[in-house]
């Protein structure tokens, strides 16, 4: 069997609230899948396939970018379930490819800016994901909550100048108020109530042995057909209690480019 192969993508870290981001790069954290576009097709974090139509993909061009599939703001789920489809089946119109860079164009982060506006220009499907100057720590914090009203997942930082680097970098910062992370589900609990017969929460654990339950943000639809034991779901929460279990935690969505590592036991 051909491994796959994963894609150079670089990733970020957190903001630490300690940097001063003033003349950074501001965009949207979007709450979509990430693609890898190679040139042919699109490729997740974990070297797979996403089979977009050809009407899609059409005039894309011919060298990488590194952008995220995306459906609208908590439109995670669809946008996961539109996108795993082998057959390219339906809905893809309610997707968008928005880039934000291009790894081999070379040059610092504002010269791949510039390629990317001209390659995407005019693209039915494609576009460069806006970026603004931020002007300080305040300015940060007013776009931060800006986006969350509307339904965003947050923020990005991009350090100007930057190259495209491979791996987690210090010149890509993620900016939340909430934390999210991963988890394994290794059980359903049933529900009581008006959910009795069909889920009631998710029991996950996490790399450490953890474990807790997740039951808030779920959907009837994902009741009735939940996540499957042995799948990886994001979830977001609030803090750590002192026992390090998540507290408030919320269901995101089921994700299909996060490989589960075997835990040392």
């Amino acid at each position: 069997m051909v491994k796959p192969m994963i894609p150079p993508l670089l990733l970020a870290k957190r903001w630490d609230g300690m940097l001063d981001p003033k003349g950074w790069w501001i965009s949207e954290k979007l709450d979509g899948v990430r693609a890898y576009w190679d040139g042919n097709a699109f490729i997740s974090r974990l070297g797979n396939t996403y089979f977009a139509p050809e009407w899609f993909t059409e005039n894309l061009p011919s060298h990488p970018l590194d952008g995220e599939l995306w459906g609208g703001r908590k439109q995670f789920q669809n946008t996961v379930s539109i996108v795993r489809k082998r057959d390219m089946s339906g809905n893809w119109e309610k997707i968008t490819y928005v880039v934000f860079d291009v790894p081999n164009a070379g040059g610092c982060f504002e010269d791949r800016l510039k390629v990317a506006r001209i390659c995407l220009k005019g693209h039915p499907h494609a576009k460069f994901h806006t970026q603004r100057r931020c002007k300080g720590v305040e300015h940060l914090k007013e776009e931060l909550g800006r986006v969350e009203k509307l339904g965003g997942e947050g923020l990005m930082l991009r350090r100007p100048g930057s190259d495209y680097e491979t791996g987690r970098s210090s010149s890509l910062l993620k900016v939340k108020s909430f934390h999210d992370s991963e988890a394994l589900v290794i059980d359903h609990l049933e529900g009581a109530g008006r959910h009795k017969g069909r889920l009631g929460a998710l029991l996950v654990e996490l790399l450490d042995g953890t474990r807790f339950s997740v039951g808030t943000g779920l959907s009837d639809v994902e009741r009735d057909s939940p996540p499957a034991i042995g799948s990886v779901i994001t979830y977001r929460f609030q803090e750590l209690s002192d026992g390090g279990v998540p507290r408030f935690p919320i269901y995101i969505g089921e994700r299909c480019d996060v490989k589960w590592p075997k835990r040392k036991r």
